[in-house]
């Protein structure tokens, strides 16, 4: 008889993470291995943790680790009592029956999320029974990448206890050879240097990480609860000018080139600065700092030209100029000087640097643009698709685009887009202390061309990944794999052709031997070009739509589901014991926050029938490559939205085209509830100047309400209560404060304090901070007249906030397309029409498509339960 099991399915969502301290009389970590294999700079980690309950009754356990973002979860299994629960990865339209059918039952969601700059945290629990252990088993696959001359395979441990059996295992096997070995990071240093053994041969090394107890307890990164630091093992592989390392296996090949010996190329170098109001302060300080290290860095054969950018374009020079003595401290000097203010051109701005280095080639030379923005395009040209249209003309190909997104405000898929399309890559700036560095060692990496026009032939060869690349640039690598056709290696030939300053060269030496691995890495050569296919196929979909796209998406979820990775178009569904809460899990996309919001997908979690809360353990492995093979998608009729997870958002339309309007009044305001991973959301609408529930806290601490405009869109007034004396009212002319001091009146670009509550009014937007609640207030305008929308950046913690901007994410499932849609909502059919909506929670307010339906259908209560009858 079929083993009767619950299965789950694992999306992603951001975590408000709070630990708990174990008590060694309830339960004990007693084993935690990590086990990390890396062959060709291939890795394959696996985190082992095993866990008894030492209690006489069932306890809830939670599983949580950290993992690259540029990994693919390939496997997660359990062991509980004898039995063995394995995960399957599907594609998500297989997963969404069974994850609504775990909405229906009120069950809650397994979690992975985005924390800082290069990690995902992965999540889920089980209930082990009295005096029984559990066994969690989670694998990861990445592709190192190599950055300033040396990869970074990356351990962030935090067991959450000290554990008796602690062990972190790394094999390394490179054929090419170990150049150096390094073990870096707090968990290597001080009382913990001595519980590392590192051992190096030609090509093979292993790092052993055995801390005792004691040790777990007494560290820097150490207290009761275990370590909590990073251990970090820094190596390069040995190189010269020939063609590479390229490996062979049962039909397939991975080549890794990366020449030393070459001669540096001259660089024409444009670097375009957003100075707009939204970098005040701490932004363009830091902007400031980078660029002066940056031209001080700049080579005397180098030429480079300066133009920063507000509403309005302005250019330190007009034309290129060398990087002499004379010339660099008097940029040094405009650098300085740089001021914030305005609004956003970045079509402008872009056009002009691609003028700038167009009207000065140099032969022999490598031309480079670089973006850096915190924000949308606000000014001139600020329809997304044109301006793509316009950057990708005046570029040509013949230069990258490298574009640099400052902070979470940035529309980061339309710059990676933008830069994927001429032949460069985006990077995510963080808003942190030490966001200068992060800018300066971006053009690290780029300040070196080695080579431009790189060519890889493969004669004999096919299903090849990217072979084409603008230019390669010192410490960085390129890397190709394949398949051979007919397996033949005696017909397969590799050769790369590229251009060193003035010199057209080839890498073909005749005495070079294509190595097969033999049958030991059949898989692994295979996975390589498994993963490089699906990541290049990721940000090819994003340069395409329509029928293109679609192609592009199949092709991607068939080597997902074939190699069994979960990426951003596949969910994992686990077996788990019969009575255990359904979960909900995918891989967040590049951009989702670290403490943006918490949200409960569905109704908070049921714990085990225990008083005590789960136990939390965790441990986090990481490569740390931020800007490496990240992959994002875009609707390009709109922008993002304030985080890359896909959170409910407010939205007013107009009627949309093809629908009869019979009268103006009332006025239709139409609302938007966005869903996890349909490609349509819902939207209804709401007559007239109600007055609306916006967000109230449960505590009553924060309370916010609006009210609609008659017969425009948006809103006309927000209000803010702190309490029953004090309020915050705003309007599209000033911000009112009133309380017991009185009643004060702000118009101009201030910042407001009142109690515990900050408002900054800029140029288009009032920001507003209440505790660990962040709102923006933004200004549109529409038929000559002004009007107000709020957008909630940072949501309570308090998961049980009400009101329009605490809806959760919808969850449908179409049913029925002929004669008319039906959309089926928690187990109730519903006829919809499709109709679209003006976002105007972004700045330029695009317009998205919408499954359109009454009020009460959408939100799943009556409209009266958001209606409030004073603001």
């Amino acid at each position: 008889m079929e083993r009767a099991v619950v299965q789950i399915t694992l999306f992603g969502l951001l975590l408000a993470f709070v630990t708990t301290q174990p008590n060694k009389d309830d339960w004990d970590i007693y084993s935690f291995h990590i086990n990390s294999t890396v062959n060709s700079r291939y890795a394959t980690t696996v985190i082992t943790s095993r866990v008894a309950n030492r209690m006489d009754e069932s306890k809830e356990i939670e599983f949580q680790v950290r993992i690259p973002k540029n990994a693919f979860i390939s496997k997660f299994r359990m062991f509980i009592d004898g039995q063995v629960y394995d995960g399957v990865v599907k594609t998500k339209e297989q997963a969404q029956q069974q994850y609504s059918e775990a909405v229906s039952r009120g069950q809650s969601a397994g979690l992975v999320s985005s924390v800082g700059r290069t990690l995902e945290e992965f999540k889920t629990s089980v209930t082990v029974a009295a005096h029984k252990k559990v066994t969690f088993e989670l694998t990861y696959e990445e592709l190192l990448k190599r950055r300033l001359g040396k990869y970074e395979l990356q351990i962030h441990a935090r067991p959450m206890q000290p554990v008796k059996d602690f062990k972190v295992d790394v094999y390394i096997h490179e054929k090419a050879g170990i150049s150096f070995l390094e073990v870096k990071g707090g968990l290597s240093t001080n009382a913990l240097a001595n519980a590392i053994t590192k051992t190096h041969t030609d090509k093979q090394a292993w790092v052993y990480f055995y801390p005792t107890e004691d040790q777990q307890k007494t560290c820097d990164h150490c207290g009761e609860e275990g370590m909590n630091g990073d251990l970090v093992i820094v190596y390069d592989v040995n190189r010269d000018a020939s063609i590479g390392d390229i490996q062979t296996s049962d039909g397939y090949f991975v080549h890794h080139f990366a020449p030393s010996s070459l001669s540096r190329i001259p660089k024409n170098f444009v670097f375009l600065i957003d100075k707009s109001g939204s970098m005040n302060g701490k932004k363009i300080e830091q902007t400031r700092t980078a660029l002066i290290r940056i031209l001080n860095d700049l080579a005397e054969d180098d030429y480079f030209g300066l133009i920063t950018f507000d509403g309005n374009i302005f250019h330190w020079k007009r034309e290129l100029v060398q990087a002499s003595k004379k010339n660099v401290d008097s940029a040094k000097d405009f650098a300085r000087n740089i001021q914030s203010g305005g609004s956003t051109d970045i079509n402008g701005a872009v056009l002009q640097g691609a003028h700038m280095l167009n009207v000065h080639p140099r032969e022999g030379a490598a031309s480079i643009l670089i973006l850096l923005t915190d924000g949308d395009p606000t000014a001139g040209v600020t329809n997304l698709r044109q301006i793509l249209s316009n950057v990708k003309e005046a570029i040509a190909e013949k230069f990258p685009l490298y574009c640099l997104g400052f902070g979470f405000d940035v529309n980061f898929e339309f710059l990676e887009k933008m830069s994927l399309q001429n032949n460069g890559a985006a990077r995510r700036i963080y808003q942190d202390s030490d966001a200068d560095l992060q800018l300066t060692g971006f053009y690290e990496e780029v300040a070196t061309p080695l080579l431009t026009d790189v060519t890889m032939i493969y004669t004999g060869g096919t299903n090849l990944t990217q072979t084409n690349f603008s230019q390669y640039y010192n410490g960085s690598e390129i890397v190709v794999a394949g398949q051979i056709l007919h397996n033949d290696i005696d017909t397969f030939s590799p050769q790369v052709v590229a251009i060193s300053s003035k010199r057209r060269l080839t890498f073909s030496e005749t005495n070079t031997t294509v190595e097969s691995t033999g049958t030991v890495s059949d898989s692994h050569i295979q996975r390589v070009w498994a993963y490089l296919t699906v990541k290049q196929l990721l940000d090819k979909q994003l340069q395409l739509s329509g029928a293109e796209e679609e192609e592009v998406r199949k092709e991607a979820l068939a080597l997902s589901f074939k190699y069994s990775f979960v990426t951003p178009l596949t969910s994992m569904v686990v077996t788990k014991p019969p009575g255990e809460n359904t979960e909900v899990l995918h891989k967040p996309k590049e951009g989702q926050q670290q403490g943006i919001e918490q949200l409960s997908m569905l109704q908070p979690r049921r714990t085990a029938k225990t008083s005590s809360s789960p136990r939390r353990i965790g441990l986090t492995g990481s490569a740390g490559l931020p800007g490496g093979y990240g992959q994002t998608r875009m609707d390009l009729d709109g922008a993002m939205p304030t985080s890359r997870l896909m959170r409910p958002v407010m939205r007013t339309i107009e009627r949309g085209a093809g629908e009869e309007q019979k009268t103006p009044v009332p006025f239709l305001h139409r609302f938007l509830i966005k869903t996890e991973n349909q490609s349509l959301p819902l939207c209804f609408d709401i007559k007239g100047d109600v007055r609306l529930k916006l967000l109230h806290h449960p505590s009553g601490e924060l309370i916010v309400n609006g009210k609609l405009q008659k017969d425009n869109g948006g809103f006309k007034r927000i209000v803010i209560h702190l309490d029953i004396f004090t309020s915050i009212d705003v309007d599209t002319h000033r911000i009112t404060v009133k309380d017991l001091g009185g009643v004060r009146h702000h118009t101009g670009i201030d910042l407001i304090t009142v109690g515990s509550v900050t408002v900054i009014r800029r140029d288009q937007e009032i920001d507003v901070t209440a505790g660990d609640t962040r709102m923006v207030i933004l200004l549109h305008e529409k038929n000559g007249r002004k009007f107000l929308w709020p957008v909630l950046r940072l949501k309570p913690s308090d998961s049980n906030a009400e009101g329009i901007l605490a809806l959760k994410p919808a969850i449908y499932e179409e049913v029925q397309q002929t004669p008319s849609t039906k959309l089926k909502i928690r187990d109730q059919e519903i006829d919809v029409t499709r109709s679209d909506v003006a976002d105007y929670s972004i700045v330029t307010a695009p317009r998205l498509g919408c499954w359109l339906m009454s009020a009460e259908s959408a939100l799943q209560r009556p409209l009266d339960d958001f209606i409030v009858a004073e603001l």
